[in-house]
C-alpha cells in the first residue's frame, strides 16, 4: 500500500479488534501408522470426556495459541506423546517420519465449537506399547483391517471400535496417502530397522498395501531402482528360506523420489 508506514501499521493494529470475527479453534489430529506382527495397526486413544466419551480417535488436541504457543508440528508431536506416552527422551519419537496430511473443516465436525483440524501422517518401526495420558482413558496399536473403513472415509455397518469426529475420514485419507507415497516414493524403509532384508521391505509393501507381492518380481525391482537401498555388504543373522543362504542386508540409500516407481498390482492394472 502506497505511503503505508510502521507507525501506520503500529496504529492498525492497536485498533484491531479479533472479536469482530467468528471464533474458531485449531486442533491437531495424528495418524500414527507401524506394522505389528505382518499387519498394518494404526494408534488410537479412548477419550476419557465428552465429547464421545468412551469411544475411540486418533491422537490429538487444540493447538497451543497464547500460552507456551506452538506451531502445528510441535502441537502434532506433544499430543503424541501426552497422549500415548511416547516421547522422544525415551527414543521412539526420534525414529518417527512426520508429515502433514491435509485440514479438515466441515462445519459441525466438533459439536463444541468451530473446529479445524489439521492432520498429521506419522510412521516407524517397531513402536512399544504405548501408556495413556493427557485426556486419554486408554492408548492400543490397533489393526487397521479391524475398523471397517470404506472408500467414502466411513465404517461398515457393524464394526465395533467406532471412530469418534471425523476420524474414519481422516484415517482413510492418511492410509491412501501412505499406499501412494510407497508407491514413488522411499517411504517404505521408514518401517524397516536401520538394517533390512529385501524380503522385510516387501512385507512393508504388503501390510500397506494389503496386496501379496511376487518375491522375484519385487526382489529385481528395488534393485532396479536407483539410490533406493544399498547394501551394507552384510547378512541377515537369521537362515534363508529352505536353508537357503543368509539373505543380504541393507539400508535405506538417498534417492527421494522412486523411478521407475513401483506400482501396486491393483494399480498396474489401471496403468496398463
Amino acid at each position: 500500500m502506497a505511503g503505508w508506514g510502521e507507525q501506520d501499521e503500529r496504529e492498525f493494529l492497536e485498533s484491531y479488534d479479533p472479536r469482530a470475527y467468528d471464533p474458531v479453534s485449531v486442533t491437531v489430529d495424528v495418524v500414527a501408522l507401524t506394522i505389528r506382527d505382518g499387519a498394518l495397526h494404526v494408534l488410537l486413544v479412548r477419550r476419557g470426556a465428552a465429547p464421545y466419551a468412551g469411544m475411540w480417535a486418533l491422537p490429538g488436541g487444540f493447538v497451543r495459541g497464547v500460552r507456551d504457543a506452538e506451531d502445528l508440528p510441535e502441537a502434532a508431536v506433544r499430543e503424541l506423546a501426552e497422549e500415548t506416552g511416547l516421547t522422544a527422551e525415551d527414543g521412539p519419537l526420534e525414529r518417527v517420519h512426520l508429515e502433514q496430511l491435509g485440514t479438515y473443516g466441515t462445519p459441525g465436525r466438533d459439536p463444541r465449537m468451530r473446529v479445524i483440524s489439521v492432520a498429521y501422517l506419522a510412521f516407524a518401526p517397531e513402536l512399544p506399547d504405548p501408556q495413556a495420558g493427557g485426556d486419554a482413558a486408554d492408548a492400543a496399536w490397533t489393526p487397521v483391517d479391524a475398523l471397517g473403513l470404506t472408500e467414502a472415509g466411513d465404517q461398515r455397518p457393524g464394526t465395533t471400535r467406532r471412530l469418534a469426529f471425523d476420524h474414519a475420514r481422516i484415517l482413510s485419507d492418511g492410509l491412501e496417502r501412505a499406499r501412494s507415497k510407497l508407491e514413488y516414493t522411499p517411504l517404505a524403509t521408514a518401517f524397516c530397522a536401520p538394517e533390512f532384508t529385501i524380503p522385510e521391505l516387501r512385507a512393508v509393501y504388503e501390510a500397506v498395501w494389503g496386496e501379496e507381492l511376487h518375491a522375484g518380481n519385487f526382489h529385481r525391482k528395488v534393485l532396479s531402482v536407483p539410490g533406493f537401498v544399498e547394501s551394507t555388504g552384510g547378512t541377515s543373522d537369521k537362515a534363508g528360506r529352505r536353508g537357503g543362504p543368509r539373505p543380504k542386508l541393507y539400508r535405506a540409500g538417498d534417492a527421494r523420489l522412486l523411478h521407475p516407481a513401483l506400482l501396486r498390482p491393483s494399480r498396474e492394472e489401471e496403468v496398463r
